[in-house]
């Protein structure tokens, strides 16, 4: 009984604060990533094949390109597919510095997404943070690049 007790209190502990930390719609690339692995969110990298290529991708992220030539929609509709259609599922959304995840979280939320956070520091650092790489997080190679 005490193991359950103490399993659910650090369930308890550990949602808290991902949301109390995530309050203000920005979150930080180590904590998006605790809870990523953790099963509590999405991670979509949204920069460009080209960026993917070259430094890789957030291990267990998918890609949805916010400039794609297709156009707005054509990311919304990425980033859908992504969330198997389930636009209240927690996504966090990042870029190279923070400009386009900012623009791309606008985007999404005026398509009906939900609960949409913003990794500001980016991949490689702004002054928000030191960045994904920056922190040493790990990286995937895209397969689909």
């Amino acid at each position: 009984m005490r193991k359950i007790l103490s399993g659910l209190l650090s369930l308890v502990i550990g949602a808290f604060s991902f949301h109390a930390t995530a309050a203000d719609g920005l979150i930080a690339a180590d904590e998006a990533y605790a809870a990523a692995k953790r099963g509590e969110l999405l991670i979509i990298d949204v920069r460009t094949p080209g960026e993917w290529r070259d430094t890789g991708i957030p291990e267990g992220a998918k890609t949805a390109d916010f400039t794609s030539p297709l156009g707005l929609m054509a990311f919304v509709d990425a980033v859908t597919e992504a969330v198997a259609s389930d636009k209240a599922r927690p996504i966090a959304v990042i870029c190279r510095s923070g400009n386009r995840s900012t623009r791309a979280k606008n985007a999404l939320e005026a398509n009906g997404f939900t609960h949409v956070l913003n990794i500001r520091e980016g991949m490689s650092g702004s002054g928000a943070g030191p960045g994904w790489l920056g922190r040493g997080l790990p990286v995937s190679v895209c397969r689909t690049c």
